[in-house]
């Protein structure tokens, strides 16, 4: 992986501006920078400023500064913003999809102590670390959040796995623990997994590591399960710093960590399971890098900087085009970005991101399915993706490329098709939706032209085998686990599959032959024979098997065993020989097995082909077979059938298989000799059938078949088998048979040959007929009358003997019209004999339907019954027997043909019934609303819920209520129940607004049943804790009420109930309880500070003795506070604290008792209390006896100090000579400086003394300066001072005087003697500044000239600032000119300034009025615009005045003066006409200037332009005040449009739209208001990208204009026209299109389509393209516009109309030949 670093997105600063945080949006369009100063800058993807807000303080009062914004997220789907700040809040911001969207916070988590990290995972909750350790999580649906556990370490990072479905947090003390917050089916052990040596403020979680690095400058790569992995150690680079930030791609294959000026890039090999480190950059002046974000497709890569930069990197490894509509970028190995070239895409421009889950390097991308679907490959998956729903797939796929086919047809489902096999592949899920296996004639089978089949899962453990050439379902495999893979083999008559055990990593059939190979761990297990499992050749192999080849008689297993490839070679014979038995190919098996040895194994391989060779009828091949294992009768017997197949074969020249001879004797060799019977009278041949059993020496089935068949010989058959027996001397069994066959003459002559005679005696055999009927021999008489002819008597015998099977037998030959009779009485005799299964077929021969059911439902044969009904069209008749079935497939929870039946039956009530028995209370109750009323619904349901409820099958109850909506009544039985959890789920679910109620109902009903804790629950659930605490406390439940306070309530409301345990218990017992919850000395305070006193002692006093005095002080301070003064002394006495009670009583001012306690209890403070006394005694004025209170408490000293602070100094001075005569001398010396600093209050006692020094010659003591407020008194003291200095002192000593007092005189204004002074003491300087702080010019003047000249201009100097400070400008004029001017300006007193320049020449003057229109002019920011514009008609003004000459220094004034009043839309009046003309004229006379001099500046144009601007202003303005003009308004207001680039746009659209709607040109109008509220919102978003021209094409109204920095129009203005526009938007009468002339051209457009100029009308400003009238300087008017300005004008006598036409006259040299006169 490589960066490239693209720009800087936001550039540093000249100090510390942390980047605190980066994040990208999942959707990869918004990037959000979180600066030092809290403001969150929002990026789009190409690092363009698009947005920003500012964040706010948990509490406004601590200021915006407070707080620092620590970590940002964006949410899942990139509409919000979560944003940690130390000031212990998270708040959740709503900034919508769209740029520009309102900030809205729409959540906020308030915390306990600061947030220092944060992340927002893909799946769950908001996560965040704390400073105090604690890892919680925040729910933005319920606005509450939740501790996910607890340390003691602070938490220094927070990284989600790439999945967003778990998190890492890592500690200050180096732990790391992973935490799931989403189900994860790769989920790893939760906990502390990590103890890393320094704190992991860089960390990142890949698939395959987790990546630490921290101030020890070690990168450590770390396995899953927490070991180390692998590590780079920089310890020892010196130029390396701490790792301060780390980010991973969002494949996770490569790795970045900033450091100080330095990024570090790693890359993981997926070959060797490590990371390589690759190049790493260094970018100077970076310093810390202290954010890193990923973009989430991979393709970005931002870092930010501790001095608040933010660099953008490109992180791609290459980029490809797929047929010039795609971009491919590899942004890692397993990702990719596919982008659509611009214009080619399905969904604009920004694509997919193709990622590997499983972290494999992606190869091979296509975009398939009419650049709809995308494909691509990894070593071991295949990646699928929709690109119009953005719905990408990752199965795993060990298919060789190129070899599969694709099928995009259906739009929900990728159908792969390989060898055999189809796979379906639902786009957006990660799993195979089902193995379809398919095999179409791959491999040829003898006998077997089409073979189509298909196996596919039903669901997740079925499979399906269907016959695709006939459509019908083969059969179906139920598994008892998930099965993940399945395949036929190529015949389709074998099927493999696997489960999601996966015991077997690879299976395979080989290919042309049905030997399944498969691979378990180390062995490879080949299995030859399918059909014997258990047989299975295993070979020991190292690798993975990866193929099996089969060319050149070769089969062969290809085995990958790392880069080496091995082969393990199978028994070819083996195969060959299993193949050609498989595919029916005898004969390549005969040849093989030809070439082998006759040992036991080749036996059975002929044994094999033997049968199966005689099962697929290939008479040669096992005639050839049996020959190989020496059955020579079989060899024989096979080689008859093989002549009469080929004797078959020569005379009809077709194969003499299919000959029935044929089939029939192979048939005998099988020994199926019914199946040859068949064969034989298939062919109606029943001579060779009874030949088959003669020669077989079946007798009995001969017999048999030639009676059944009616053969005419079967009485010589009989013989002849009667012969047969007697020959091989079997009498006694022929005897036998004649006897069961009831032929006793037989019977008699085979035992007694000697009565010959009695065979042809008639009387004989009717005797014997009437003998055996009598015997109840029915069946032996009938037979007898049958055979003698009599065949009424037979049938009658055989019916009285119920033997019907030869009565029908008789009937169908003798009498065929009483055979249905005979069988509907054999079915009724059927029945009787209990055998109604039989009798169902003769019921359906005889007719008789009704009966048939009735059997069939008998004997239980249900299916026939459903087929009988079928054909019964009477429905009264099925009635009963439909209850039966109904009942009977209910009986077999078969609910579905039972409900036909009952529906069927219009049995509506037991249907219903039957489902409610059966629970399916849904479908019950559509019946019973389909069949039965809603009233009878309800009352059947609420009755069988009460029965069931009776019963205690409360959940079925439960749905029977809720399925008739009632639900309260299920909420009754809940209640009734004591089933409150049932109940409550039901209240939530329906009545969602009674839940805390009930909640609070349910517990104080629990409460009085005395069940405390399910009480507690509800209680907890109504959030009324407290209210459970109260109960636990109302039965002296203590723990469980301390337990809910601490739980629900925190720390701090266990203790206040810990506190009222103790209370209840006292003594020992309280103080034990305290201790065990380490909460005594707590309590004790708290009973302190809850006025608890006596129980504080008492705790106290057994516990903590230590604690009393300070109860006892406690206690006190209460008492004091409530004014108890003598309880409260007691209690300070005990607290040994007697100086508080005397505090107390001084506070007080009890002075009697303060002095008791002092002395009684505390001596040290009487003297405080004397003093204290003394203290109010001064401030009572009493000094007295404040006085002799200090000296009683020996205080001196605070006497004097009192005096002297209350300016009594004799007194004080008095007792400090008294009684502190040392510091006499020290007050005195201060007493001088207070008195003087302090003013005249001693004024003449401190002149009297200075009389006595001065008399006492003490001279300097005497002039030592002191202080009075009296001036008069002062001056006097310090001129004598002066003069007693200057005569008395030296010179350096009087030097000093004058310079100490000169100040002071000047500072009380006494300037006159401050300067005689000064020049007493030869100070000339000072006295010439004291006469000009006197204002003494002359006497300054005389000093200088006489004492010191070099100090004339000195003076001079200062009087010309003395003139100018004072305003004098008179006098200054005469002195100083430039001066005194600017002494006017700088006073702003500009008229003044400006008259007295016009008096010196108009150069000095229009210098002067420059000045003054700049300074009117200049901007002074939005806020003054109103008073700038005033400023501009001010300036337009004073040029109206004096005139404006053709300076090039004044060209800007000008234009800016124009401008300025061009952007007011205040001027759009009739009232404002004055200005506009002053603003003409002032332009008319500046042109006309230019036009006489030499256009150096190249201005000329310029200023024609404004002028006519200007003149279209002016004269709009003058329209404006007359109401037949309108139209005029409109068309000059519609002209200025083309100067847009000069007048601001906003303003010139507005007033052109409303122009237009006043006078009904609606087109227009909607036109150009239209574009007002554009450019409104052009103008604060700050941009004209969004602007639509399509209005304005083939116009002159430019395009690219101006930017206006500020909205002109007021708010409600545009409110009003967006309004207007609305209303005529719905107006399908008003067309968004601009007006043509005859040009078919816009009409007020000076250009047409062939770039024709018309020029403007000066009366309109419309194009003059016909009816024109020229002007004399080249200006021409629409004579229709012209005319009606005339007409208004004299019609109204407008002056401004007057006026604008004799502008006209001036500017244009004239007007045309047309009089008129406004006289």
């Amino acid at each position: 992986m490589n960066i490239k670093h693209l720009m800087n997105i936001l550039p540093p600063q000249d100090g510390a501006a942390k980047i605190t945080a980066l994040a990208w949006s999942p959707n990869n369009v918004k990037l959000a920078v979180s600066t030092a100063e809290r403001v969150i800058l929002l990026f789009d993807e190409n690092g363009e400023r698009r947005d920003k807000f500012s964040t706010k303080p948990a509490d406004a009062k601590y200021g915006k500064k407070s707080y620092l914004v620590k970590a940002i997220a964006f949410s899942p789907d990139s509409t919000k913003i979560a944003i940690g700040q130390t000031d212990n809040i998270i708040y959740v911001y709503k900034i919508g999809e769209d740029w520009g969207e309102k900030k809205v916070i729409c959540n906020k988590f308030v915390q306990s102590s600061q947030v220092t990290c944060l992340t927002w995972p893909f799946e769950g909750p908001i996560i965040f670390g704390l400073l105090e350790g604690k890892v919680r999580a925040a729910n933005i649906k319920t606005n509450k959040s939740q501790t996910l556990y607890q340390t003691e370490s602070y938490v220094v990072s927070l990284t989600p796995n790439l999945r967003g479905t778990a998190f890492l947090a890592g500690h200050a003390d180096g732990a790391v623990v992973r935490y799931y917050v989403a189900d994860d089916q790769y989920a790893e052990p939760q906990g502390k997994i990590i103890s890393h040596p320094v704190p992991p403020y860089a960390m990142a979680w890949t698939n395959n590591n987790i990546i630490i690095a921290g101030c020890d400058k070690r990168i450590v790569m770390y396995t899953k399960n927490g070991k180390i992995n692998q590590q780079f150690d920089y310890s020892r680079d010196l130029t390396e710093c701490e790792f301060s930030t780390a980010v991973t791609s969002p494949s996770g294959q490569a790795l970045v960590i900033g450091s100080y000026d330095r990024l570090r890039i790693f890359d993981y090999n997926t070959s060797r399971g490590m990371w390589d480190e690759k190049a790493t950059r260094e970018f100077e002046g970076f310093y810390t890098i202290t954010a890193l974000a990923w973009k989430r497709d991979g393709s970005r890569l931002v870092c930010g900087t501790l001095c608040g930069a933010v660099e953008l990197f490109d992180s791609v490894l290459r980029r490809s085009v797929w047929k010039n509509k795609w971009e491919m970028t590899y942004v890692g190995p397993s990702q990719v970005l596919v982008k659509p070239i611009a214009g080619s895409g399905p969904f604009g421009s920004r694509g997919v991101i193709l990622r590997s889950q499983y972290g494999f390097e992606i190869h091979d991308v296509r975009i398939m399915g009419k650049d709809r679907y995308l494909v691509a490959r990894t070593n071991e998956t295949l990646l699928l993706g929709d690109l119009h729903r953005n719905l990408l797939s990752e199965v795993h796929w060990a298919v060789e490329p190129g070899t599969e086919k694709f099928y995009f047809n259906n739009e929900n489902v990728c159908m792969i098709f390989n060898a055999g096999e189809l796979s379906l592949v639902e786009y957006g899920n990660n799993d195979l939706l089902g193995s379809v296996s398919v095999r179409l004639n791959e491999r040829r089978q003898r006998g077997i032209d089409d073979n189509k089949k298909m196996a596919y899962l039903l669901d997740l453990k079925t499979i399906c085998l269907v016959d695709l050439t006939y459509g019908l379902t083969m059969g179906q495999v139920t598994h008892d686990s998930r099965i993940d893979w399945l395949e036929l083999n190529e015949t389709g008559s074998q099927l493999l599959f696997r489960d999601k055990r996966q015991r077997l990593m690879l299976i395979s059939w080989v290919p042309g032959s049905d030997v399944v190979v498969a691979q378990s761990r180390e062995q490879l297990c080949v299995w030859y024979n399918i059909d014997t499992p258990e047989r299975v050749t295993t070979f020991q192999i190292k690798g993975e098997v990866v193929d099996v080849e089969r060319a050149d008689g070769r089969t062969e297993v290809i085995v990958q065993d790392g880069v080496q490839e091995l082969s393990y070679a199978l028994d070819e014979g083996l195969i060959e020989f299993g193949t050609a038995v498989d595919d029916g190919e005898f004969l390549r098996a005969m040849n093989y097995l030809e070439t082998l040895p006759l040992t036991a194994e080749a036996e059975m391989m002929w044994r094999t082909l033997a049968r199966l060779t005689l099962e697929g009828r290939h008479i040669y091949i096992a005639e050839r077979c049996f020959a190989a294992l020496g059955d020579v009768s079989k060899v024989r017997y096979l080689q008859g059938i093989n002549q009469i197949r080929q004797e078959y074969q020569e005379t009809r020249g077709e194969d003499g298989i299919q000959e029935y001879e044929v089939q029939a004797r192979l048939a005998i060799l099988d020994k199926q000799f019914k199946t040859a019977e068949s064969i034989y009278l298939d062919y109606n041949n029943l001579e060779k059938a009874m030949k088959m059993y003669q020669d077989l020496h079946k007798w009995d089935e001969a017999v048999q078949l030639a009676e059944v068949k009616g053969h005419p010989e079967v009485e010589s058959l009989r013989r002849a088998h009667t012969q047969w027996l007697l020959d091989t001397h079997q009498e006694e069994k022929a005897g036998q048979l004649k006897e069961e066959e009831g032929d006793y003459l037989a019977a008699i002559n085979i035992l007694a040959t000697s009565v010959d005679e009695l065979r042809e005696d008639p009387e004989l055999i009717t005797r014997i007929a009437t003998a055996l009927l009598k015997a109840e021999l029915y069946e032996q008489g009938g037979e007898l009358y049958e055979k003698v002819g009599q065949t009424q008597k037979a049938l009658d015998s055989y019916r009285k003997g119920h033997c019907f099977s030869r009565a029908v037998e008789l009937a169908r030959y003798a009498f065929p019209t009483d055979v249905i009779q005979m069988e509907e009485e054999w079915g009724d005799q059927l029945v009787a004999n209990k055998q109604a299964d039989a009798a169902i077929s003769h019921y359906v021969e005889a007719g008789r339907n009704v009966k048939a059911l009735d059997a069939a439902i008998i004997a239980r044969q249900w299916k026939k019954a459903i087929q009988i009904i079928e054909v019964i069209d009477d429905d009264e008749a099925l009635q009963p027997h439909l209850m039966k079935l109904a009942q009977h497939f209910t009986s077999l929870n078969d609910l579905i043909r039972a409900e036909k039946f009952y529906i069927k039956g219009g049995m509506y009530n037991e249907a219903i019934t039957m489902y409610n028995q059966a629970g399916e209370w849904e479908r019950a109750h559509q019946l019973a609303s389909k069949y039965m009323g809603a009233d009878k619904v309800t009352v059947m349901y609420v009755k069988q819920a009460q029965v069931l409820e009776s019963q205690g099958k409360f959940k079925e109850a439960e749905k029977l209520y809720i399925s008739v909506h009632e639900p309260d009544l299920a909420i009754t039985m809940y209640k009734k129940q004591r089933q409150f959890d049932q109940m409550m789920r039901l209240v939530k679910e329906y009545h969602t607004d009674l839940v805390q109620s009930t909640h609070l109902h349910l517990a104080g009903q629990l409460e009085q049943e005395s069940n405390y804790h399910d009480a507690e629950k509800h209680y907890i659930a109504a959030d009324d804790w407290k209210a459970a605490v109260n109960m636990y406390r109302g039965v002296d439940m203590w723990e469980d009420a301390y337990r809910v306070a601490k739980q629900e309530g925190g720390a701090n409301a266990g203790k206040q109930v810990a506190f009222l345990w103790a209370r209840t218990l006292r003594g020992d017992a309280a103080v034990k309880l305290l201790n065990k919850f380490g909460l005594l000395e707590q309590c004790i305070d708290y009973a302190c500070e809850s006025m608890q006193f006596e129980f504080a002692f008492e705790l106290a006093r057994i516990a903590m003795k230590n604690k009393v005095p300070d109860i006892h002080y406690k206690c006190a301070m209460a008492l004091e506070d409530d004014g108890k003064y003598g309880e409260a002394e007691s209690e300070f006495i005990q607290a040994v604290k007697p100086k508080e009670a005397v505090l107390m009583y001084v506070h007080a001012q009890d002075w009697e008792s303060a002095q008791r306690v002092a002395e009684a209890h505390d001596p040290d403070s009487v003297g405080d209390v004397l003093v204290g006394q003394a203290k109010v005694a001064f401030s009572d004025r009493d000094y007295p006896r404040a006085e002799a209170l200090l000296l009683r408490a020996q205080r001196p000293e605070l006497a004097v100090k009192f005096y002297r602070d209350s300016n009594q100094w004799t007194e004080a001075l008095r007792v400090c000579k008294e009684y502190l005569p040392h510091k006499l001398s020290a007050l005195q010396d201060e007493y001088d400086r207070t008195v003087l600093s302090r003013g005249s209050q001693d004024a003449n006692s401190l002149m009297n003394q200075g009389r006595q020094w001065e008399e006492s010659g003490e001279y300097a003591r005497a002039v030592t300066p002191n202080m009075t407020n009296d001036v008069m008194l002062l001056e006097k003291a310090w001129s004598k001072a002066g003069e007693l200095a200057v005569k008395f002192l030296p010179n350096e000593k009087a030097n000093d005087v004058s310079r100490l007092l000169g100040p002071r005189l000047l500072e009380i204004k006494r300037y006159l003697a401050a300067a005689q002074l000064f020049l007493a003491g030869d100070l000339i300087k000072e006295a010439i500044d004291a006469f000009i702080k006197g204002q003494e010019w002359s006497k300054a003047k005389k000093v200088a000239r006489e004492l010191e000249p070099r100090y004339e201009s000195y003076v001079d100097s200062a009087y010309k600032d003395f003139l100018k400070n004072e305003g004098k400008a008179e006098a200054l004029a005469d002195v100083d000119l430039t001066g005194a001017l600017d002494m006017y300006v700088e006073a702003g007193q500009w008229t003044r300034a400006l008259e007295t320049a016009a008096s010196h020449g108009p150069q000095l003057l229009h210098k002067y009025l420059a000045k003054n229109a700049t300074n009117l002019i200049k901007a002074s920011g939005k806020t003054e615009r109103l008073r700038r514009d005033g400023q501009a008609v001010e300036a337009l003004g004073l040029y109206k005045q004096y005139g404006a000459p053709a300076f090039s220094q004044n060209y800007n004034i000008y234009r800016r003066v124009a401008l300025d009043l061009m952007s007011m839309h205040e001027l759009c009046s009739g009232q404002a006409y004055r200005t506009w003309a002053d603003l003409r004229d002032l332009l008319l006379s500046l042109v006309d200037n230019l036009r006489q001099h030499e256009d150096i500046e190249g201005v000329m144009n310029e200023f024609e332009l404004l002028l006519l601007q200007a003149h279209y202003l002016a004269a709009r303005s003058a329209y404006m005040a007359t109401p037949q003009l309108e139209k005029l308004v409109a068309k000059v207001s519609v002209s200025l449009l083309r100067h847009t680039d000069i007048i601001p746009a906003d303003k010139a659209f507005y007033e052109a739209g409303m122009a237009c709607k006043e006078v009904g040109w609606k087109n227009m109008a909607f036109v150009f208001l239209n574009r007002f509220l554009d450019l409104c919102e052009a103008i604060e978003e700050g941009s004209l990208d969004s602007l639509d021209h399509t209005d304005f094409i083939d116009t002159d109204i430019p395009y690219e204009i101006p930017l206006p920095l500020t909205l002109t129009i007021p708010e409600s203005l545009r409110e009003e026209a967006k309004e207007w526009v609305l209303a005529v938007s719905m107006d399908q009468q008003v067309e968004q299109v601009l007006p043509v002339d005859e040009r078919m051209t816009y009409e007020a457009s000076l250009v047409d389509a062939s770039n024709t100029t018309y020029p403007p009308c000066v009366i309109s400003g419309y194009p003059v393209i016909r009816n024109r009238l020229d002007l004399k300087r080249g200006q021409a008017a629409n004579k229709e516009d012209w005319n009606k300005l005339i007409m208004a004008t004299k019609m109204s006598s407008s002056h401004e109309c007057q006026d604008v036409l004799k502008f006209i006259t001036a500017w244009c040299g004239g007007l045309p030949s047309m009089g008129y006169n406004f006289q």
